[in-house]
C-alpha cells in the first residue's frame, strides 16, 4: 500500500515521475513533425534551388563557350568572327535565362602574332559569368557577394581547308 501511494503522488523513489502521471501526448506528434519538418525542409529546398541555379549557369556558360568557338573558326574573317562570337554567347546564355550583360568573353589564339584564323591553329573562347543565388534581395547591393562566378572554356581548331575557294 505504501508503494502504490508513492506512485499515485506522481513521484517514484528516485524522484522520476511515473509513466501515467505525465500529461496527455495527444496531438504533439503532428506539432513536432511540422516543427522539425520546417527546420529541415526549408534549408533543403533552398539548397536544391541554389544547386539548380548553379547547374543552369554552368551549362549555359559551357554551351555558350562551345558554340562561340565553333562559330569563330567557321567565320570568313576575324571581324565577322568576333561579331558571331558575341551573338552566340548572347543566345547561349539567354537560352538558360542567364543575364548576358555581365558576361565576359575572351578569345585566345595559338597563332598570336598572326591572325587567329590561320589553318590548323586552335582558338580558345572563355566565357565568364556570375550566377546570382536564388531568393536574394536586390536592394541590399549583394550582387557580388550573393553570386557565384563561373567560367567555361572551349577550344576549336581552324580547318586545314579554311579559306580555300574564297570562303571560310
Amino acid at each position: 500500500m505504501r508503494w502504490s501511494r508513492r506512485w499515485s503522488s506522481g513521484r517514484s523513489r528516485s524522484g522520476w515521475r511515473a509513466w501515467g502521471s505525465w500529461g496527455s501526448d495527444g496531438g504533439s506528434a503532428s506539432l513536432e513533425f511540422i516543427t522539425v519538418g520546417m527546420i529541415l525542409l526549408v534549408p533543403l529546398v533552398y539548397l536544391v534551388l541554389a544547386l539548380s541555379a548553379l547547374q543552369s549557369g554552368a551549362l549555359a556558360a559551357e554551351g555558350a563557350a562551345r558554340q562561340a568557338a565553333r562559330v569563330f573558326v567557321l567565320a570568313p574573317d576575324e571581324a565577322a568572327a568576333r561579331e558571331r562570337v558575341q551573338r552566340a554567347v548572347e543566345v547561349g546564355l539567354d537560352d538558360y535565362g542567364v543575364e548576358t550583360s555581365t558576361a565576359e568573353v575572351g578569345i585566345e589564339c595559338s597563332a598570336a602574332p598572326l591572325t587567329c584564323l590561320t589553318r590548323q591553329q586552335s582558338v580558345t573562347v572563355t566565357v565568364r559569368i556570375r550566377v546570382p543565388l536564388p531568393l536574394m534581395p536586390d536592394f541590399l547591393a549583394l550582387q557580388n557577394v550573393a553570386s557565384v562566378p563561373l567560367e567555361a572554356r572551349a577550344t576549336q581548331t581552324v580547318s586545314r581547308f579554311w579559306g580555300a575557294g574564297g570562303e571560310g
